[in-house]
């Protein structure tokens, strides 16, 4: 074996020694809201938003890079940098807001799951409580890398499940990528996509789970650990876009009037659109997303929360017991046609929340007495408040009347 075949293989075992944190919060990020967003948009847009999904990868690295550097080089989550360095009460301003708004992700979350799950053959009565209760035996009580392996292997079901769905829904050549039209409806599906590109539990997840993982690398292998996150986290957000494409492309064509909130209506319309085996496919997809989000969700929001309050990290559990229960019984107990309305207007409101903890974070990243050799130079803060600057303007676009 040549010196640059052993080279490369070692760079390979590098890689995969580092590989997680980043992976899965660009796969969190193809949740179920995402997911339905999606849906929604190739409901009414067809192919003519792909351009923006692909350019919204760019934003996307640009900004979980810089979360992922924080947990490299102080290895520390993103809620504890800030108690420590202002005090509790800016980092429970930046902390709390995303603490409640994920009470109504984990709905939709468990929405899709059930949705999902009822595609498969398991109605949701049953399969939302199985959900609780896996999510609840995974997170409790076990260590970081023993989720993390988990959840790797259950990004793959998305990934497998939305690729099958546009393969056997086929593409349609003579569709537009390209469309703008400066109304309303336009800007608000605009920011429904931008707030689906950028939550605020990945901020915290992507700096907590990078710290968790790597907190006690050294000198070289820091520094090796900070090129492989940038490209883990290039890969991801590449792949998180190419999600979104497919789930909008192979949702062109269904009827307006489609209840999607509804698994036997979901089923119906994509047999008809995408052939017999479509259901199955999409439903594998949209549980797959649900419930990794769901998981990756609820550490990123009980760890930013708890790292802002000065909660000891085994006790964060607590915290996602708070949000988790009543999202449980609101989801069996309210029609699921109340609840899927607040999807895109949720997906917007997001591109909002992020503003504090993604402003916080540029100044953190910024500090050399914090961050030492790995603070943003020039280039990368232009870079990183120029799209924290588009994201957060298309949100205000999206609350447009």
């Amino acid at each position: 074996m040549g010196r640059k075949s052993i080279t490369t293989s070692r760079n390979f075992i590098n890689f995969l020694k580092f590989f997680g944190p980043a992976w899965l919060v660009m796969m969190a990020d193809m949740d179920a809201s995402s997911t339905i967003g999606a849906v929604e948009t190739g409901m009414s847009y067809g192919y003519k938003l792909v351009w923006f999904l692909l350019l919204l990868s760019v934003p996307l690295f640009i900004i979980q890079e810089v979360s992922g550097r924080i947990g490299i080089a102080t290895g520390k989550g993103l809620g504890e940098l800030v108690r420590e360095n202002y005090n509790k009460k800016v980092s429970t301003l930046i902390a709390l807001p995303m603490f409640l708004t994920d009470i109504i992700t984990y709905i939709v979350e468990y929405i899709g799951i059930g949705i999902g799950m009822a595609m498969l053959g398991v109605p949701l009565i049953i399969g939302i409580p199985i959900a609780f209760i896996l999510h609840l035996l995974i997170i409790i009580k076990r260590k970081y890398v023993v989720t993390e392996k988990i959840l790797i292997a259950i990004s793959t079901t998305l990934i497998l499940g939305f690729a099958l769905t546009l393969i056997v829904r086929g593409l349609e050549p003579s569709c537009s990528i390209f469309y703008f039209e400066p109304t309303p409806s336009y800007f608000f599906f605009l920011a429904a996509n931008a707030g689906a590109v950028i939550m605020p539990f990945m901020l915290f997840f992507q700096a907590s789970a990078t710290a968790e993982k790597l907190a006690s690398l050294e000198g070289f292998e820091r520094k090796l650990a900070l090129k492989f996150m940038r490209i883990e986290t290039v890969i991801g957000s590449v792949i998180t876009e190419l999600l979104m494409v497919m789930v909008e492309m192979a949702s062109t064509g269904i009827p307006d009037s489609t209840n999607i909130y509804s698994p036997s209506d979901l089923a119906k319309v994509f047999f008809s659109i995408a052939g017999p085996y479509s259901p199955y496919f999409f439903g594998l997809g949209l549980l797959g997303a649900g419930f990794l989000a769901l998981v990756v969700i609820s550490l990123g929001s009980a760890w930013g929360t708890a790292e802002a309050f000065g909660i000891p990290r085994d006790k964060s559990y607590k915290l996602y017991l708070i949000e988790s229960v009543p999202a449980l019984l609101v989801t069996l107990l309210v029609p699921k046609d109340m609840l899927g309305n607040v999807v895109l207007n949720l997906l917007s409101l997001f591109v909002i929340i992020l503003l504090g903890p993604a402003l916080v974070m540029g100044i953190l990243a910024n500090n050399p007495r914090i961050m030492r050799e790995y603070k943003s130079s020039s280039l990368q803060n232009v870079i990183y408040w120029s799209s924290i600057t588009i994201i957060f303007v298309l949100g205000l676009l999206g609350l447009l009347p």
